[in-house]
């Protein structure tokens, strides 16, 4: 069976290749699929999603949920991991720390990010993670951390 990063490389080459990759995605895990995201990117050591700006995402005051925007954090997270973890080890998130730092009041660009250090000093693989307006505001940040364990 191919993996998802396979798959992602596979529909990336294809015109709306990343928006039927989006959508498969948001299927595999369901949760995912209530935050609308578009995958931007999925890459070792990096995973991006987009959440955008709908009804189905915000609060009582009209900005992006912290946590949907905490599902787009772990929804990037798994494209890195899947991308980076070897295929001999298996990953499962352990915790998640995030700070709010600023309303979400447009579309937010979910980044996760890891260096081969992080990989390297396991099976406790902590990955970064910001939420990001349009104009730059960083509005979520912290880490996730990840338990990197070989496969039975």
């Amino acid at each position: 069976m191919p993996s998802t990063f396979d798959l992602y490389k596979k529909f990336a080459a294809l015109p709306q290749g990343k928006r039927l990759f989006s959508i498969a995605y948001g299927q595999k895990a369901p949760y995912f699929s209530s935050i609308h995201l578009e995958v931007q990117e999925m890459k070792p050591h990096l995973g991006q999603v987009k959440i955008p700006k709908r009804r189905s995402v915000k609060n009582h005051i009209g900005t992006i949920h912290a946590i949907a925007a905490c599902n787009g954090l772990e929804a990037a997270m798994g494209l890195l991991a899947e991308a980076t973890c070897p295929p001999d080890m298996r990953w499962l998130p352990k915790g998640m720390e995030v700070s709010y730092l600023a309303k979400s009041t447009t579309a937010l660009t979910c980044t996760a990010e890891s260096t081969e250090t992080d990989w390297a000093n396991g099976p406790d693989v902590p990955i970064k993670v910001k939420a990001v307006t349009t104009d730059g505001t960083v509005t979520v940040e912290g880490t996730i951390h990840l338990w990197v364990t070989p496969k039975r």
